[in-house]
């Protein structure tokens, strides 16, 4: 089957089959390839990326300027201080600008609805590089680090540890389902997964085969190949960070949580960047199963496969 998503958005991955995803994975190989390699290619000369970024950020804003910078295009990363989004100025009409001027927006923010007034407005292709819903581009660099260690991710069990309803948890809950991944969000109750996402996620789960679990059990971390948490405070949170640390002590990643999943080779994943001694140990994150590092380069050559997707013919 053909598939092509020339002037699409990446906004969410439910807007995505998992054929897309799959060729999206596939491409991220391939360059990861080519860059191990040495080979260069100036694929988005003559194009330009709009980094619109309300929060602060390394691996994304990084992974986004040198994917595009490298391949010949101009990156120019514009935050709330630069210019006008939403306040003096419509957001409407801030991406009817841009979308004159670039050949695509990247936006890293608070509100999922911002990427989607971008998307609607501006008419070139929208990356979500963020938001308060969604982590499109983390998750595709997790499946790629996840096969990375043990092939066919189809499966495989991958249980994330910690705050079930952040954006990493709701994307990665997504891309499980579509791709046949089980998944268990390992969860104190009142940070369940939104139910309306459970849903749609078990509904797609039944198409791929995949189990996706909701529990508050840690012991739920058996048989798993992979354990993933997240920091317990999220950006914008930060006056939760008391209440969030007490609720979440029970669930921090340490050596004894990896025991548990009864494997040697169960490999331990985070999005970082990571508080250690609060959601996982150091001598986790830093040890010989951490594929953190791996995950963080990955975002490179996810966003690269994603940009060169939805820009070249």
């Amino acid at each position: 089957m053909s598939i092509s998503l020339y002037g699409r958005s990446l906004l969410t991955l439910l807007d995505y089959s998992p054929e897309e995803i799959r060729y999206l994975l596939d491409l991220s190989k391939k360059v990861k390839n080519e860059a191990k390699k040495g080979k260069v290619f100036k694929r988005f000369e003559g194009k330009t990326l709009a980094l619109l970024f309300e929060k602060r950020s390394t691996r994304t804003r990084c992974a986004f300027e040198t994917a595009f910078g490298e391949e010949g295009g101009h990156p120019v990363f514009l935050s709330t201080q630069d210019i006008q989004l939403g306040g003096k100025e419509s957001l409407e009409d801030t991406a009817r600008v841009l979308g004159r001027m670039f050949s695509a927006i990247q936006f890293r923010g608070f509100k999922q609805e911002t990427a989607e007034i971008l998307a609607k407005y501006s008419n070139v292709p929208v990356y979500n590089g963020l938001t308060d819903l969604y982590h499109p581009t983390q998750a595709l660099a997790d499946i790629l680090t996840l096969e990375e260690s043990f092939g066919d991710a189809k499966g495989k069990k991958l249980c994330y540890i910690g705050d079930g309803r952040n954006n990493v948890a709701s994307s990665l809950m997504i891309i499980c389902a579509k791709l046949g991944i089980n998944f268990t969000v390992i969860t104190p109750e009142e940070l369940n997964p939104d139910n309306e996402l459970q849903q749609k996620c078990g509904a797609l789960a039944k198409i791929s085969g995949a189990v996706i679990k909701v529990t508050s059990d840690i012991n739920a971390v058996k048989d798993a190949d992979a354990l993933y948490t997240d920091v317990w405070t999220s950006m914008g949170e930060e006056e939760k960070k008391e209440q969030r640390v007490k609720l979440l002590s029970p669930y921090q990643v340490n050596q004894n949580l990896m025991d548990k999943t009864g494997k040697r080779d169960t490999i331990f994943l985070h999005c970082l960047p990571a508080v250690k001694g609060e959601e996982v140990t150091a001598d986790v994150i830093d040890g010989a199963r951490s594929k953190a590092w791996d995950q963080a380069e990955n975002r490179k050559h996810t966003i690269k496969a994603v940009m060169l997707a939805t820009l070249k013919k």
